[in-house]
């Protein structure tokens, strides 16, 4: 095995060893197995009803507008991993009436758009709806973070409709073009690569290219508007010629009609 698969199993081992092996976690599981199953399923269901609010918009969309501004929709439920980790974290009792009260994030749905425009238009969208709570807003796109991370973050409160109640259910909302989501799935992959301490001229490339990230977004924006204007003015989409090597691509290759 080589060094680094090694360093890494072992880093692993040793996690499992002090983290999901403790006798605190044990018993938390073994006292609540059956409970933690039942509020995880209150987060996917939640999952589910942000999904549908977002297919819902982008059929309308399409249907009125002739475009869709969602061009994939992401989710998962936080790994029981990544949930002792954030516990550990935020130094909170190992119950699941504090776990609800004070991570947000454990249900996730991501947003991807074509335009920066579609995200805030998605955003109000989804917030003008009577059944959702906006908790906690975060703009990382009119704010990047200092790395050059860029994505709109929405904390909500959703209902789910359970057989005899209701039951609000908090979801972490992200907004991102697909620029902005190619660049922050690279920059995790190296970061992750270095466990968060990358040298610093990783660091400064990384951020040059969210900065062209950006000018991208800007661009393609800028482009689109300009298309949309120039289909206004004509008064419809122009037919494009056929060209003379695709005519004779044609005639040499009948199967292509």
């Amino acid at each position: 095995m080589k060094p680094l698969e090694t360093f890494i199993e072992q880093r692993k081992e040793r996690f499992v060893k002090n983290n999901l092996m403790s006798d605190e976690f044990l018993d938390f599981v073994n006292k609540n197995m059956k409970p933690i199953e039942k509020q995880m399923s209150y987060y996917q269901c939640a999952i589910m009803e942000v999904e549908t609010k977002f297919k819902v918009l982008n059929e309308q969309y399409s249907l009125e507008y002739d475009r869709n501004p969602i061009e994939d929709i992401k989710s998962r439920v936080k790994s029981m991993e990544s949930l002792i980790k954030k516990i550990r974290k935020k130094d909170i009792p190992l119950t699941l009436s504090s776990i609800e009260e004070n991570i947000h994030d454990i249900a996730g749905v991501r947003v991807i758009c074509s335009f920066p425009d579609d995200i805030y238009m998605l955003a109000d969208c989804l917030l003008s709806q009577d059944d959702i709570t906006l908790l906690e807003k975060k703009d990382y796109i009119k704010n990047p973070k200092p790395g050059g991370y860029r994505s709109l973050h929405l904390i909500v409160q959703v209902p789910i409709f359970l057989q005899d109640t209701k039951k609000l259910v908090y979801v972490e909302v992200q907004f991102r073009t697909i620029a902005m989501d190619f660049w922050a799935s690279l920059e995790h992959k190296i970061y992750y690569k270095f466990e968060g301490q990358a040298p610093e001229y990783i660091s400064r490339e990384l951020k040059e290219c969210a900065d062209m990230v950006s000018a991208l977004d800007d661009k393609m924006l800028s482009l689109n508007e300009a298309i949309l204007e120039c289909l206004k003015e004509g008064g419809e989409k122009p037919v494009p010629e056929k060209t003379e090597e695709v005519d004779a691509e044609i005639i040499e290759n009948p199967m292509i009609r």
